[in-house]
């Protein structure tokens, strides 16, 4: 049982979709045949004319987008594929678009396909093409004989013999029918993708081009999920704390005849309540401030400044607000720059400069301290090569310089195009 089986199955494999390949190669023959007259003129006019060279090249620059299109249509109906499109030259209807059109490369690689693989490609179709026809009729071989007058069965008895041989052959060929059709169209398909489609730069082109937005969505995602964490800690966690410690205080206050250690232990956790509310405002203002989506970066900057116990001119220069996740990468950078500086840096005071030139988002944090920072020694992820880093997923810039004995100077730019 499971021989008969495999008999009936494997046999049949070969035959699935032959007859949509094998019709993809039809539909090809006219169109790789479509350019061989204009190859043929070429030839005679290098050959007889060349002042008319030119002209059969023109002419067949001129119909390489309609044979691509049918190329690309033949693709999509007969075997359901679509064929990747190089990218559009630009718009424009005049002169100086069609000669851009005309010079460009994806053109030329287009026509190289019909003039020059298009007439390599028609042989292997008629080939192909040839080998179903013979087999067919020879599988069929009975059928002509049936179909011939009864007395030439008569007399040529011989035929029965010959006839075997013959069907067997076309039985055989059947079986290779598919194969030859399958190769075929393996090649084909692959000589279409690498000639009508876009060249490889350009692909590479567009992985890049689509990894940055997938990046930028991502980056997009996380700033959202940051400002909602800082809302929820706010509008609850926050607020609880908060009215924790003003239930503590009031308990204090007007519980007089407590004893000692019950006193104690509320002075306590009212002092804890407060140092909690305390940690969750830095935490706050470190995840997401609220300041900086509602008055935007100028207020933001101004509030970490005012926070600092050294003296920090901030000076910010923007004609408009840029997009959130630029914002926030710009004020992640300058507040840790500034904690650097307060941490590390024994400066006096510091400058911060903020301004936009054209599409790009410069920063400037300027200390009087010692100097000596080094970029590359923060290596584990936090410090300036954290910095460098936050920076980098926005493609932004950062340099850092800092001799030694200062000062330091950290410029950051980041692009803000919409």
């Amino acid at each position: 049982m499971r021989l008969t089986t495999w008999l009936l199955l494997v046999p049949g494999r070969p035959f699935r979709g032959a007859g949509h390949r094998t019709a993809l190669v039809a539909a090809g023959l006219p169109l790789h045949l479509a350019v061989v007259p204009l190859s043929l003129w070429l030839a005679g006019a290098m050959a007889g004319a060349p002042a008319l060279t030119p002209l059969p090249v023109l002419l067949t620059l001129v119909v390489t987008p309609a044979l691509t299109g049918g190329q690309r249509r033949r693709y999509r109906a007969l075997v359901g594929k679509d064929l990747p499109r190089p990218a559009a030259p630009g718009p424009g209807r005049n002169w100086t678009s069609a000669v851009r059109r005309l010079a460009t490369r994806d053109l030329w690689r287009q026509a190289s396909y019909h003039a020059l693989a298009g007439p390599l490609l028609a042989v292997l179709d008629l080939a192909v093409l040839a080998v179903w026809a013979a087999a067919l009729v020879a599988a069929s071989i009975y059928v002509w004989i049936w179909a011939l007058p009864p007395q030439w069965r008569v007399t040529d008895l011989g035929y029965t013999t010959q006839a075997a041989y013959i069907t067997a052959g076309g039985l055989a060929l059947l079986f290779l029918g598919p194969r030859l059709t399958g190769a075929l169209v393996r090649l084909e398909t692959r000589a279409a993708e690498v000639l009508l489609g876009p060249s490889r730069t350009e692909k590479l082109a567009r992985r890049v081009a689509d990894l940055a937005e997938s990046r930028a969505g991502v980056l997009d995602a996380a700033d959202a999920e940051r400002r909602r964490i800082e809302r929820d800690l706010h509008d609850g966690a926050q607020q609880r704390l908060v009215s924790l410690a003003v239930n503590l205080g009031l308990a204090r206050a007007t519980l007089g005849d407590l004893p000692a250690d019950a006193r104690k232990v509320i002075d306590e956790a009212h002092r804890e309540a407060k140092e909690a509310i305390a940690e969750l405002n830095n935490l706050v203002r470190g995840l997401h401030p609220a300041v900086l989506e509602d008055r935007g970066l100028d207020a933001a900057l101004s509030g970490v400044a005012a926070r600092l116990p050294i003296p920090v001119r901030v000076t910010v220069d923007l004609p408009q607000r840029t997009s959130p996740t630029v914002e926030a990468v710009a004020y992640f950078v300058v507040s840790e720059a500034l904690t650097n500086v307060v941490k590390h840096a024994q400066a006096t005071r510091a400058d911060v400069t903020v301004e936009r030139i054209g599409e790009t988002l410069r920063m400037v944090v300027t200390d009087d301290g010692a100097g000596g920072a080094d970029l590359m020694a923060s290596g584990d992820g936090t410090g300036l090569a954290g910095l460098a880093k936050r920076v980098a997923s926005v493609d932004g810039t950062f340099s850092c310089r800092s001799p030694a004995g200062g000062p330091t100077v950290i410029t950051v730019e980041l692009p803000c195009a919409p």
